[in-house]
């Protein structure tokens, strides 16, 4: 009996098509040789041999347990030589065999299922939609703002603008300087020094807020830091 299509599409797809050999890895599909067409190096080992006086062979699995993905393992063929040697059936028996292919194939799931980080157009796309809630803070309340040039002494207009710094513009510098640093790599070299300047005027400002220095001590919003998440 042959190996089914089932039990090779789960073997190769489970191995993620690398060798299950321990701490080996190699990659056994190349589809984009260079003037050649695509080939495969992968070997459907045989846990338990396939046939009589093989290694590991045993008698009592019938043939579509002995071709079962359940007793298959993904190899390169330098370690499908080396499991099959008969000086070696001491070394790699049925159980550290079928730990190597469970170890091999919860590896791939774990790297397959881990989270791979925001990209740069995420925490740029992120760092946008702060300063956007911060630029509407600023022009509906702020000091350039139509209500308060209008209303120059209104107390009640300038509490507000008191409460969306504190309450907008703060918690989003934060959390804005928080991505920044978090991801701070993603962005080129020719990036850091608008990065740095945003930085810079985020401390400043929330030391104004809160009174610790005076206004004209605090770095004004650096356009270079516009242009880079605006784009």
């Amino acid at each position: 009996m042959a190996i089914t299509q089932k039990s090779i599409k789960i073997l190769w797809a489970a191995a993620a098509g690398r060798c299950s050999f321990q701490g080996c890895e190699e990659r056994l599909c190349y589809h984009e040789a260079a003037e050649a067409a695509p080939y495969l190096l992968g070997e459907m080992a045989h846990i338990a041999g396939e046939k009589p006086g093989a290694s590991r062979h045993d008698a009592q699995q019938t043939e579509a347990q002995r071709d079962h993905y359940q007793n298959l393992m993904l190899l390169c063929p330098t370690h499908h030589t080396l499991i099959d040697r008969k000086e070696n059936e001491a070394v790699f028996t049925v159980e550290i065999l079928h730990a190597m292919k469970a170890e091999h194939e919860a590896s791939v799931m774990q790297r397959l299922d881990q989270d791979p980080g925001p990209n740069k157009d995420a925490v740029v796309a992120s760092i946008l939609a702060l300063l956007e809630e911060n630029r509407q803070s600023w022009a509906q309340y702020g000091p350039l703002s139509e209500l308060a040039r209008s209303q120059p002494h209104n107390e009640a207009a300038h509490a507000v603008w008191v409460s969306e710094r504190l309450s907008v513009i703060v918690p989003n510098n934060r959390m804005i300087a928080e991505q920044l640093k978090a991801h701070r790599s993603l962005f080129e070299a020719s990036d850091q020094e608008a990065i740095s300047a945003f930085l810079l005027h985020v401390r400043g400002y929330e030391q104004w807020v809160q009174d610790a220095i005076p206004y004209a001590a605090v770095k004004r919003f650096p356009a270079e830091f516009e242009r880079l998440i605006r784009g």
